[in-house]
């Protein structure tokens, strides 16, 4: 490692509290921290980690929502070196046990309100391998009670040089084998992101960005780290709330938020009098009465043209929609990617033809957790493939066409179908089992079922959505079952999915039309 050049996500922590000492890094609830408030948070808490063993490489999960602590332990791992992970709080108790299981942490910081019965039975089932602190526990092993102990009077240790491609944190993304995989991001990949969305979204050190949106997924989580990186304010709410967005963008005069259309409306309804001022926010309308004539005119070219294409193995997106481009392209390659369209030999196809989406540059992950053949294919070739189809248009853009395996997008949430029938079929009724989408819309897609039985057994539509909600988290499971007597197949003998959505009113997937 190049001492001399590196640049860690501790390294501009510590830049920030010598820089703006008296700058607001992170707003929760009632407690308001300056960046030096917050570095001296990080040393303790990275303290407390490595009094429990965490080194070089270990992981240290997050099962809870929203929380400015959640930004402290990642910045405690960066410290360490070790590897931070939020997992899917919405996850049932086996899905979170799994995650336990198979991340293997050293240590697991876990919420008790609202999902504290949900993490006792994970914390059950996984064991008691790693150890466990409550961040919203009162007691002496609580997060707060760790963190105001006294730490022995002596001289600050210096900074440790951090390697910058070191993995730091760990993003659970795509099912495709009925179980996420683990992507491992750098320290170099978070800050190049973050310069890149920083550049887009106009973040400078006077943003004020709402952390609304989970952050266990990386469309919230570039935004925060951006704002990190170019010293602005990051003010979390515990969970999409409407009312307290309302309030919080007020009282804190927030610049950015991270919101989905069902949350707007909510808002709307509840401002329809003009009750709260939003015009510090600078974001785009959404058809809301109540929403959008209160909002700022300001509109950066996110705003204008937001999204693009990515995913959470690029740490966010390697191209984006305010770069150019027709109304359905996802724009032009970031400033940190390189981007092709490859056929299935791996070479480059001409403009106008669909192939594999592929990436390189800084942003790319280091590798999945614990799957180094997964690894292996997905950067074979010196590039990342995405397992996405696209197509470069003559101009130069880039168009997503579709997932090689489907997904099927509620909301805010990727669902992907072998992850629904993976559960379906651990139903003793269940032959086989296919999943789509069918439009909805207020969330865009909702899950369909289309079941086989054995024969003689016989199960009923809300016995299997119940079995499944008792699986995989509530959002996953399907709104709709359908029962046949055979899945129609390909002449190579799989699914047709295609048959499937002609015949049960499946359609609306990310990328189509």
């Amino acid at each position: 490692m190049d001492a001399l050049h590196a640049l860690s996500l501790d390294d501009v922590l510590g830049e920030h509290a010598r820089s703006r000492p008296q700058q607001i890094a992170a707003v929760c609830g009632d407690v308001r921290l300056t960046w030096p408030e917050l570095s001296d948070r990080v040393d303790r808490l990275a303290t407390v980690l490595a009094d429990r063993g965490v080194e070089r490489g270990d992981r240290v999960l997050w099962l809870g929502q929203n929380c400015h602590r959640l930004l402290e332990g990642l910045l405690a791992c960066a410290r360490l070196e070790a590897v931070f992970g939020p997992v899917n709080w919405r996850g049932s108790s086996d899905e979170l046990a799994w995650a336990v299981g198979h991340a293997a942490p050293r240590v697991v910081i876990w919420q008790s309100e609202e999902i504290g019965d949900t993490v006792a039975e994970a914390r059950a089932a996984a064991g008691d391998r790693a150890g466990w602190i409550g961040h919203d526990v009162d007691d002496a092993e609580g997060y707060e009670a760790l963190l105001a102990t006294p730490v022995p009077a002596a001289e600050p240790a210096p900074r440790p040089t951090v390697d910058p491609a070191s993995s730091v944190l760990l993003m659970y993304t795509a099912a495709f084998e009925g179980r996420p995989k683990a992507a491992l991001l750098s320290h170099q990949a978070l800050l190049h992101q973050s310069l890149a969305i920083a550049l887009i979204q106009d973040v400078s050190p006077g943003y004020v960005y709402l952390n609304s949106g989970p952050l266990f997924h990386m469309a919230t989580f570039m935004t925060t780290l951006a704002t990190f990186h170019l010293s602005g304010t990051n003010v979390f709410v515990r969970r999409s709330d409407a009312e307290e967005i309302l309030r919080l963008i007020q009282d804190e005069r927030c610049t950015g938020a991270f919101l989905m259309p069902p949350t707007v409306k909510r808002m709307g309804e509840l401002n329809a009098e003009g009750a709260y001022d939003l015009s510090s926010l600078r974001t785009m309308k959404m058809g809301v009465e109540g929403f959008d004539e209160h909002i700022s005119s300001e509109r950066s070219a996110w705003i204008r043209r937001p999204g693009g294409y990515g995913q959470t193995e690029v740490a966010g997106l390697a191209t984006f929609g305010a770069y150019g481009g027709s109304d359905w392209a996802s724009g032009r390659p970031s400033p940190v990617a390189q981007v092709r369209i490859v056929g299935p030999d791996g070479d480059e196809v001409p403009p106008g033809e669909t192939g594999e989406i592929v990436v390189r540059g800084p942003i790319v992950m280091n590798g999945y957790l614990g799957d180094d053949q997964a690894t292996a294919v997905r950067q074979r070739d010196g590039w990342h493939h995405t397992h996405d189809l696209g197509r470069r248009e003559e101009d130069g853009t880039i168009v997503f066409v579709g997932p090689m395996t489907r997904i099927i997008k509620s909301g805010a949430e990727n669902i992907y179908p072998a992850e629904v029938e993976a559960a379906l079929a651990q139903h003793p009724a269940v032959r086989e089992a296919a999943v789509i989408g069918v439009p909805d819309q207020q969330w865009g897609q909702s899950v369909k079922a289309v079941v086989v039985l054995h024969e003689g057994n016989d199960t009923s539509e809300d016995q299997l959505i119940e079995h499944c909600r008792e699986r995989i988290a509530s959002y996953k499971k399907p709104r709709s079952v359908v029962f046949v007597d055979a899945l129609p197949r390909t002449s190579s003998g799989t699914v047709d999915r295609d048959a499937l959505d002609a015949e049960h009113g499946g359609g609306g997937y990310p990328g189509a039309g």
